[in-house]
């Protein structure tokens, strides 16, 4: 718990200073997209993730790779941000940061994040009904979905913003009805 603390303390100070460079340059939602991709890559890719994170590879392998991942049309900016977490030996603190940058976006844009658990994978129509539904629970002005499949879940979904969560799961349901039995 303390390791994510010091993280969220280091990453929140870079975080800043990058949203505030995106602002003045109008770049946040670019800057965004490439944060969500970069974010999808490290979740993804343990292989890349070990290889960023790791404080033993030299920063000149690590730089390579970055502008590699990052591609030709990535912005300037955002290349010579990442080259200095390398220069600073910040890199190791990315997750921390991008996940701090896309909160700070969330609150400039009025975006909330719903965390979705589902039993199956849910198909476009799904996903636009349950957008709908946490636009008028929340009252913002738009829902970025971030969805896993537990197939535990027998049935239906688990849906959590911010501190709230609404558990319209099966297993949730039966654990529901098992209480009532039992008292």
């Amino acid at each position: 718990m303390s390791g994510t603390l010091v993280s969220s303390q280091i990453g929140e100070p870079y975080a800043q200073a990058l949203m505030s460079l995106a602002q003045q340059n109008d770049l946040t939602n670019q800057f965004g997209d490439a944060f969500r991709s970069l974010s999808s890559l490290l979740t993804e890719s343990q292989e890349f993730k070990d290889f960023v994170l790791n404080p033993v590879i030299k920063g000149e392998d690590k730089k390579a790779v970055l502008k590699q991942v990052m591609g030709n049309d990535a912005n300037p900016y955002l290349i010579n941000f990442m080259m200095l977490l390398v220069d600073k030996r910040r890199i190791v603190f990315l997750e921390s940061i991008v996940e701090q940058y896309l909160n700070l976006l969330r609150k400039l844009n009025k975006t909330v994040l719903a965390e979705v658990t589902s039993a199956t994978e849910l198909n476009e129509e799904q996903r636009n009904g349950l957008v709908e539904k946490v636009k008028g629970i929340s009252n913002a002005r738009d829902v970025e979905l971030r969805s896993t499949v537990d197939p535990s879940l027998i049935g239906g979904v688990i849906i959590k913003v911010g501190s709230k969560v609404i558990d319209a799961s099966l297993r949730g349901q039966l654990r529901r009805i098992s209480i009532s039995l039992n008292q």
